[in-house]
């Protein structure tokens, strides 16, 4: 088990929450950037896509190899090397003068990013006392997602006023202060992972699968080649059994299959992977239904986007607050909240009305976001703490992923432009209703969450 440090948890915190900072800023600010990065850089469509691509696929493939690692080799050490990483990136993709160097580096960053999310999230639950965990990790999220509010404009700003470049030289203080921050954190390698080797071969499979159903995912959100596609999911279904069957006879295996027969870890990241994927969807018809249907310049709603984002950043200080028992029960009251706005904006005929529903959304919706991490490190053990959070953010972003090939039909129908619309709008609230109904069953059999 890791010792604890009294006088090191605030710079645990300090250094998740500022990696998770430099992670939305890019995220959020880097999208109104790309039209600017295609005519600097002469990219064709199809080459500017891979910005964003080759960084999900980065993230996808390695975050659960990465969360296995921060429990073999220490969470400090692990995040230490995903800030440096993210770091040199950002330098990289500052200084790029073509789109290949543009995409490799972001691929780079997307390694970095795979190795924070995890082993940061991990190191938290390992150095503050049970007690002060949740609150920590809620607060260390509410601080790194205040991004998410500011990144829009700033993207905007930054790219119109100077250059797209600055987006990612604005990385490198933070993350020099959040390397600063982790050097203070004292923890030792965890005990139980200290002598054994980690098993290469299982590594390299799921890290492949992963690789290849990130890959899958976005081709079909792109409406990629079809034949590729299936050759790609019978590739993923291949990898992904060889890699269970090599678990099970492996003597030291890379994941305990121990931890998928927790059934609330389970419970908690199903549901917490279909509230990011509605998260995803959310976040991108929102912005394009305030251009497309309310008629306002990017900058303006980019403004008026910015109150239901902050509100969104407020989700992670509250769920740290929330009891782990009732957390699928909240968790599930949210998305229901969030279903029934869905259903009443299409017909909403007033702005400031659809501002406060699409606010109502954003509370609930970040509540229930940070309450996925939070709850789900409550459940397992301290000792694979790494491993479960590599897992839990492995699937909800691939769930992530799924949300963007949702997008694709909701872009042009959920945002209420006409009956059809309205209808599709509708229907899939009904969906997530249908779900909602479904996990209230299983915690009427089968009782509520406890923690570990």
């Amino acid at each position: 088990m890791n010792k604890k440090i009294a006088n090191s948890p605030i710079f645990a915190l300090l250094a998740f929450a500022a990696g998770i900072f430099c992670i939305q800023l890019d995220a959020f600010a880097l999208n109104l950037a790309l039209p600017q990065i295609g005519i600097d850089l002469s990219a064709s469509e199809g080459g500017l896509k891979w910005v964003v691509s080759v960084y999900l696929l980065s993230v996808g493939g390695l975050m659960l190899a990465a969360g296995r690692l921060s429990d073999q080799y220490g969470y400090r050490n692990i995040l230490i090397i995903g800030l440096a990483l993210f770091g040199i990136a950002s330098i990289l993709c500052a200084l790029a003068q073509s789109m290949s160097v543009l995409v490799i580096a972001r691929a780079i960053q997307g390694a970095g990013g795979a190795c924070i999310m995890p082993a940061g999230l991990a190191l938290i639950t390992n150095v503050y006392p049970k007690e002060k965990r949740s609150k920590a990790i809620g607060l260390a999220i509410g601080i790194g997602g205040s991004a998410t509010a500011g990144g829009p404009i700033l993207g905007g700003l930054v790219t119109e006023a100077v250059s797209w470049r600055l987006i990612f030289w604005l990385n490198i203080p933070i993350v020099l202060m959040a390397i600063y921050s982790a050097i203070f954190v004292k923890t030792e390698i965890n005990d139980t992972y200290k002598t054994k080797l980690i098993d290469m071969r299982g590594l390299f499979l799921i890290t492949l699968s992963l690789a290849i159903l990130s890959l899958l995912i976005d081709g079909v959100s792109t409406g990629g080649n079809v034949n590729l596609n299936i050759l790609l999911s019978m590739a993923f279904v291949i990898l992904i059994t060889m890699f269970f069957s090599s678990e099970k006879r492996s003597s030291n295996p890379l994941i305990s299959l121990e931890i998928f027969k927790n059934r609330n870890f389970i419970v908690l990241t199903v549901v917490g992977a279909v509230i990011n994927a509605i998260t995803v969807v959310f976040l991108f018809i929102v912005p394009l239904s305030l251009q497309d249907v309310w008629h306002l310049s990017p900058y303006s709603a980019g403004v008026a986007f910015l109150p239901p984002a902050l509100i969104m950043a407020f989700g992670g200080p509250i769920a740290g607050r929330l009891k782990t028992l009732h957390a699928v029960f909240v968790m599930n009251v949210c998305l229901g909240v969030v279903a029934a706005v869905f259903i009443s904006v299409p017909k909403l005929s007033s702005f400031v009305m659809y501002l406060i529903g699409i606010t109502i959304c954003a509370i609930f919706l970040g509540i229930a976001n940070a309450l996925t991490l939070v709850a789900t490190q409550s459940v397992v053990s301290p000792v694979v703490a790494g491993t479960a959070s590599g897992i839990t953010k492995t699937i909800i972003t691939l769930a992530a992923g799924l949300g963007v090939v949702l997008t694709g039909k909701a872009a042009d129908q959920a945002i209420g432009l006409s009956a059809d619309h309205t209808i599709h709008s509708i229907s899939t609230s009904i969906g997530w209703f249908c779900f909602c109904v479904f996990v209230f069953l299983y915690l009427y059999v089968y009782g509520r969450v406890y923690k570990y």
